[in-house]
This record gives structure tokens, sequence and C-alpha cells, in this order.
């Protein structure tokens, strides 16, 4: 049974994890930087790329003695080779290419998008290929029919913004706090979600894709008019990101054959109206639906390890000259979407 240590950095999450071929997670520690952002309502690159210089170290050490394990009885070093901030996703890979050379182990890197779409599969020991992903996190919103491991086949993008990125827009202009997504959620339970109207992008139109861009803007022009309440706008900002999601959701489903269940991953999983939401729509196309745990939601080693795991299984032993990478598409034979950029 082979154990992977993973090993994350490619946004303001530093983490080690060990898990087994059995979905057993031995160990996890994580080191959170959100006091350090807190001030700039965002994540600085720089600032995140020093924190995992320092965290990261001791956090493998950690994770190590917390299962009672040392670098011998790895089998490989897992990592996020990308995409991300590019300083946060280099300390990672480096530190997992050195381990890998002085322990003379296999490196297997990483896509941190795959690490999201295989993550319910650690959680849902029952979960099969192929099913339709919804991976909506702050840098991303796609749905993805997941054929297997390294065969993704993109469905839909964003053409520009992101649900997560929109949901910490919002908390911003609301001055609602960071991590801006379980802000937003927290002000919207005492908030109406009708109270507000607010725009509905793309929804019901032919094109697949997703935009939050102008959800953003309005977000900006209801703060402004000062006639709103801050919770009534969190709530009816939700209320159409889920209304966005779920339409783009169904005409996916209507567009493939043989999905054996709706999976959801990404940070903006761990929201609980978009969880709820997407339960529904499973259900009303007689679907399992299955979402990782809130924790293994946002960024983590657990999900790094697992996908290492998966594709070492399938024979993955990357060199040690794997460069690291801002922007790696799951899908790179896509179709570019209209205004997606990187994006796509």
């Amino acid at each position: 049974m082979p154990l992977i240590l993973g090993l994350e950095s490619s946004c303001d999450e530093t983490a080690a994890a060990l898990v087994d071929g059995d979905r057993n997670i031995l160990a996890h520690r994580l080191a959170g930087q959100e006091a350090a952002h807190a001030p700039f309502g965002g994540v600085v690159p720089e600032i995140a790329a020093r924190a995992h210089v320092e965290a990261l170290g001791p956090l493998i050490e950690a994770a190590l003695a917390d299962a009672g394990k040392t670098l011998a009885d790895v089998d490989a070093i897992a990592a996020t080779a990308g995409p991300g901030l590019i300083g946060g996703v280099m300390v990672g890979l480096l530190m997992a290419k050195g381990i890998a050379l002085s322990a003379r182990k296999p490196l297997v890197a990483v896509n941190h998008l795959e690490g999201h779409a295989l993550s319910p599969r650690l959680a849902d020991g029952g979960l099969q290929f192929p099913y339709l992903l919804l991976l909506t996190s702050g840098g991303h919103c796609q749905l993805l029919f997941v054929e297997g491991v390294g065969r993704y086949r993109r469905l839909a993008t964003t053409i520009d913004d992101a649900a997560g990125e929109a949901f910490d827009k919002t908390a911003k202009l609301l001055g609602l706090g960071f991590p801006g997504g379980p802000a937003v959620e927290r002000a919207a339970l005492s908030g109406d979600p009708k109270a507000v109207p607010l725009p509905r992008p793309l929804v019901g139109t032919a094109e697949p894709h997703f935009s939050f861009a102008g959800l953003k803007s309005a977000v900006l022009r209801a703060r402004d008019a000062g006639i709103h309440k801050s919770e009534d706008i969190a709530a009816s900002f939700q209320q159409a990101v889920v209304d966005c999601l779920i339409d783009r959701t169904r005409r996916a489903l209507d567009s493939i054959d043989g999905a054996t269940a709706l999976v959801v991953a990404g940070g903006v999983a761990a929201n609980k109206a978009v969880r709820g939401a997407l339960e529904a729509l499973a259900s009303q196309y007689g679907l399992p639906f299955s979402a990782p745990p809130l924790w293994l939601c946002t960024d983590n080693a657990a999900m790094i390890a697992w996908a290492g795991l998966e594709r070492f299984r399938a024979g993955a032993n990357d060199p040690l000259d794997t460069p690291a990478r801002a922007r790696w598409p799951l899908d790179p034979d896509a179709e570019k979407a209209r205004g997606a950029g990187v994006k796509a």
C-alpha cells in the first residue's frame, strides 16, 4: 500500500500531509496566513512566498512525527507544481525536489486543480469515474467531465472572474473581513436574498461558460446606493452566485451522457448554500451527489498527496527539472473561451 507525502503552497496555505492507498490521512499539518494578509484585504504574493519558506520545513517534520513515520517509509513525494502564485509554487516544488533527491524517492508533480478534482475520491471511496465536476474556487470556476486520472474534458470555464474571487471582492466592498467567502456566507445568514436586484450573468444562454465580473460591479453599485443593508447585499449576492452555478451546471448535465455522479470541489464548495443547491440538482437528475468535507474543499496537502497517489499508481514519476507553473490547464486541448485569457 503506497504512502505519499504531499506538499501544498500554491496560494496562502502552507501544508504537508501523509496519505496512504487505503484513503487514510495519517497526518495533516497546515499553517494559514490570514493575519499577514488581512490588512491588505487579499493575498500579497511576496508575503505568501516568504511565509511558505518559513513554515514548510517544520510542517513536514511535524506531519512525519504525527504519523510515526520517517522519509524511509514514504514511497513518493507529491507537490503542487502549479497553477498558482509562482513564488509559493516554487517554494513547495523545490522542497519536494530536495527531499526526493536526498531520500531517493520518486517525485510526483501535481496540478493543483487535479488535487481538487480528485479530492472527492479521497473522501468517498465509492465515487467512480466518470463524473461531472464543478470546480469552483478563488481562481477558477470550471465544469469538467472527469473521465479518469489525468483525463479531463473541460465543458465550461469563467470568461472573466471566478466565483470565489467574486465572494472575496464582495466581502472587501462590504467591509466584512478576510477571508471573504466565509465572511459573506455569515453575513448572508441574516440577510434577505431577494432584497437587492442583482444580475445573473449568462443564465439561460446557450453559451456554456460563467461570468461574475458584472455581478461584482452590481454589488458595488448596490453598496454605493446607500439604501441596502450589507447583510441583504451579501444574501442577494450569494443567491445570484448560486443561481448562476446551478444554471450552468444544469446545462452541462444536459450536454453529457454517462456521468456517475455530480461532484463539487474547491473553496466555494464549502459554502452550504452552494452545496445544498447542487445536491438538489443532482437529485433532480437521479444522480448521487458527492462533495469533500469542508476542510478538504479549501487548499490542503491531503488532496495533493491523494492526487499524487492516484498518479503514482498510474505510473507517474516526474523528473527533477519539472518546472513550476503559474498557469496549467487541466484540459489543454479545450477550445479557448471568449474573453477567458489565462483562465481558459
